[in-house]
């Protein structure tokens, strides 16, 4: 019996020295061919009926189904032997491979073992949770919504330079205040028990168009789990609140337990219509309802409203949110009260 043996990986040996070995092996001068997983590259040796494969457990699925294909390629019944120590002393992925790459036998079976490969392996990052996040919980449209608003940031901020050349946006889109806040706005789990309705729930507030959808939730919600929690009565405040401040076009709001931060829009934002957003502020600051906050301009990078909420006054996180709601629909009326003159 004839052994030749290419123990190194594909590149060490000579390149005539492999070839003169693998043309010996195709016309039977060699009987026994050891080789590294170099053979299982797509060598197509027709001749070949069996291989005998050492430390299987060693490997992943698609070696073994890649070595298991170098026989069984012509008319000639062919055989494949996993070499492994005592079954028991297996990891269990490891006799899962193998009971696999055992029982699809089949020709054309890769694609069952790649469905197989996955279910023992996982799917990884690229439809894990760190690479997609829970698109299955969230649901696919708010995970849209909120991809499509990240994209629409970045566009505007990090990486304006790369798009300054798509001019600007069209007059009648509505933009979204984003809200800061020191208190919790949620939907806790302890009240809505099923992740699944939590973020419809999420979603349906985040689309509410007016108040009166935003109080026909607040029902629904009641009537379906109880009575509200602080955290669930805040979320719907703040949504008022920012139905409010879009409408005004306010970029940002920063609630703090003592003040109130407006970030003002462009005052060439189109998005405004007729509004003189910067005169009709002006105006309104010499109001008494809101003298008492003690405005007061900043125009770090951004130009900012400062609001100081009056020592003494009630602080909890809903009646801030109420009074800053009807400050800012003072505002909003002072506003289109402008644009008509």
């Amino acid at each position: 019996m004839t052994i030749a043996r290419i123990v190194f990986a594909h590149g060490q040996l000579p390149s005539k020295e492999l070839e003169k070995i693998m043309m010996d092996f195709m016309q039977k001068e060699v009987d026994v061919l050891i080789s590294t997983t170099i053979i299982g590259s797509g060598l197509d040796i027709s001749n070949a009926n069996t291989i005998i494969i050492n430390r299987a457990d060693m490997f992943g699925l698609s070696d073994l189904y890649q070595l298991r294909g170098r026989v069984g390629r012509s008319e000639r019944k062919a055989y494949c032997y996993l070499i492994t120590p005592p079954l028991n002393t297996l990891k269990r992925e490891a006799v899962q491979r193998l009971a696999v790459i055992e029982s699809f036998t089949e020709l054309g079976s890769g694609f069952n073992i790649a469905l197989r490969d996955l279910d023992i392996r996982g799917a990884g990052n690229l439809l894990g949770a760190e690479q997609s996040g829970y698109i299955h919980e969230l649901g696919f449209d708010l995970y849209q919504k909120m991809l499509e608003e990240t994209v629409a940031e970045l566009k505007a901020t990090e990486f304006s330079h790369m798009f300054s050349g798509e001019g600007k946006p069209a007059a009648k889109r509505s933009k979204s205040c984003d809200l800061l806040f020191f208190f919790d706005a949620l939907i806790p789990d302890y009240f809505v028990n099923a992740t699944h309705e939590r973020f419809a729930y999420y979603d349906k507030i985040s689309k509410a168009p007016s108040e009166q959808n935003i109080d026909a939730l607040a029902n629904e919600l009641k009537d379906r789990f109880g009575s509200l929690p602080e955290e669930v009565s805040n979320l719907l405040l703040l949504t008022k609140l920012k139905l409010t401040a879009s409408a005004l076009g306010l970029e940002k709001i920063d609630m703090q337990k003592h003040n109130l931060t407006l970030f003002l829009p462009d005052q060439h934002d189109e998005s405004l219509g007729n509004r003189n957003f910067y005169q009709y502020l002006f105006t309104s600051v010499q109001e008494p309802w809101m003298q008492k906050y003690k405005p007061g301009f900043n125009t770090d990078k951004k130009m900012k409203l400062v609001l100081h909420h009056p020592a003494g006054t009630a602080t909890t996180p809903a009646l801030l949110i109420h009074e800053y709601s009807e400050l800012l629909k003072k505002l909003d009326q002072a506003s289109k009260e402008q644009a008509v003159e």
